[in-house]
């Protein structure tokens, strides 16, 4: 089991201000897996002090300086990759050989990439008598989700560390571990004190203090819209600056001329990866009403490909849900889903009984979905996808975007070009043509109630900057 009594605040392990302390159960099994710190208010407090007296000297600091320590932070992340992995599939429950490139890999790697970008910041330019000067935006709390909890992290604290800004990490109470462990490693490899932090706790005791702060500059969150709604909210007091990636419900269109076998197992497989724990997965595939029926059977034999179970079996493709809550949660949808006449393809609410002791789910596939039923407009965030027929064009392109969100899409047509024409139709941050993945390079960030803001990439860099003008002439 995983124990930490310590709190990491200005370079070093404190004792809380408080006993009480935060289990982390492992969803597989309902066990015990490792006991946090439940931060208190003083805690916070400590923490953004510890923050704020750092951030002159650490945003003064040379893009060279930034650079080499993101490099030195990347390389003691690759050498502790399998204690990420295994962190991150014992609290959230993915299979541990599928979280080391889904969950670890990628990360490392996208976080390396912010070594250089670190000139970014201290650029200028000069026109019309104008000097355009850019500054590390300060202070910044960084509120993270339990489903990509390692890569999510990496999407804030690489553009933070390489613009000159000061965090506050705090991670989900579900998965606390790889957070502490960066902590060990920022540690290890020299960091100023105070730079970067990890608070522990619950949100409901300690998020609205974080956000409300009047010390802290900006607050990045993901999660759900619900949670970012009160982030906003809160963060509002002191007119701080907010960067959401919230929820979504995003569509896949598939069109009468692309290669259905193809089409339909990449969106089946995108809604079960990491257990459909997913923001940006393709929960609404729309699918020609001449191939409707051609495509359910090919889905349906794509999904029972899983095998499911505990994600210590390197035969396991998908393990349980985060916990019993998001269970639940997710099956309470299913059981709407059917009470509002959408038809079980393939799972449903039952549990084998050899799964009944973690928070598992099978993989679930509702046909007969309306745009307008509750299965199609909220998001479940688990292994379910609804596969809707539409009749033209123009209508799959209306059912896309008759929703509240607007994270992600997909198009898959008969060639890049036909699919990037509708792509660009699609009221989406992001859209995946033709079977593509994610790219950290990508700007990531949603229309409507996704959010705002951007991650990744050079416009995920911006968030953590300021600009000054300058009038010279």
């Amino acid at each position: 089991m995983y124990t930490y009594n310590k709190l990491y605040i200005n370079g070093d392990w404190q004792l809380p201000n408080t006993e009480d302390t935060i289990d982390v159960i492992n969803p597989a099994n309902s066990e015990l897996c490792a006991k946090t710190p439940s931060a208190s208010i003083a805690d916070v407090d400590k923490a953004i002090a510890a923050a704020k007296y750092a951030f002159a000297q650490w945003s003064a600091t040379t893009p060279a300086e930034r650079s080499q320590l993101i490099t030195a932070i990347a390389d003691e992340m690759q050498n502790r990759i399998d204690d990420f992995a295994s962190a991150i599939s014992t609290s959230m429950g993915c299979p541990k050989h599928l979280a080391f490139d889904i969950q670890v890999q990628g990360a490392i790697d996208a976080f390396r990439g912010y070594a250089d970008m670190a000139s970014y910041v201290d650029e200028s330019s000069t026109e019309h008598g104008v000097m355009q000067c850019h500054s590390a935006v300060g202070v910044c709390v960084l509120i993270n989700p339990w489903n990509y909890p390692l890569s999510q992290l990496v999407g804030k604290i690489g553009p933070a560390l390489a613009t000159g800004c000061t965090i506050v990490a705090k991670p989900a109470e579900q998965t606390p571990l790889q957070d502490l462990i960066l902590a060990e490693i920022f540690d290890k490899v020299g960091v100023p004190a105070g730079v970067f932090n990890v608070i522990t706790g619950y949100g409901f005791k300690i998020g609205e203090h974080l956000c409300s702060h009047p010390d802290v500059d900006m607050v990045s969150f993901t999660g759900s819209t619900g949670a970012g709604i009160k982030v906003a909210q809160a963060a509002s007091t002191t007119v701080k600056r907010v960067c959401q990636e919230l929820g979504g419900k995003s569509p896949f269109i598939i069109t009468d001329d692309a290669d259905l076998a193809a089409a339909v197992r990449y969106g089946v497989e995108d809604v079960m990866i990491n257990s459909g724990q997913t923001c940006c997965a393709l929960t609404r595939m729309l699918v020609p009403e001449s191939l409707y029926q051609q495509a359910i059977v090919i889905a349906k034999a794509v999904a029972e490909e899983n095998v499911v179970g505990d994600p210590q079996d390197e035969n396991v493709t998908m393990g349980p849900l985060s916990s019993s809550l998001q269970q639940k949660r997710v099956l309470d949808y299913i059981n709407i889903g059917i009470k509002e006449g959408a038809e079980l393809v393939t799972g449903g609410p039952e549990i084998p009984a050899r799964l009944q002791q973690g928070a598992y789910v099978m993989p679930t596939i509702f046909t007969n979905v309306t745009n307008d039923m509750t299965i199609a407009q909220e998001e479940i965030f688990g292994p379910v996808l609804c596969m809707i027929p539409y009749s033209d064009e123009q209508e799959a392109i209306k059912i896309a975007n008759d929703t509240v969100f607007g994270l992600s899409s997909g198009v898959f047509a008969k060639d890049a070009n036909a699919a990037l024409q509708i792509a660009r139709k699609i009221r989406a941050g992001q859209s995946y043509i033709q079977g593509t993945y994610f790219n950290s390079h990508a700007p990531f960030g949603g229309f409507k109630q996704s959010g705002n803001g951007r991650e990744w990439g050079i416009e995920g860099l911006r968030e953590f900057i300021e600009v000054q003008s300058i009038i010279i002439t």
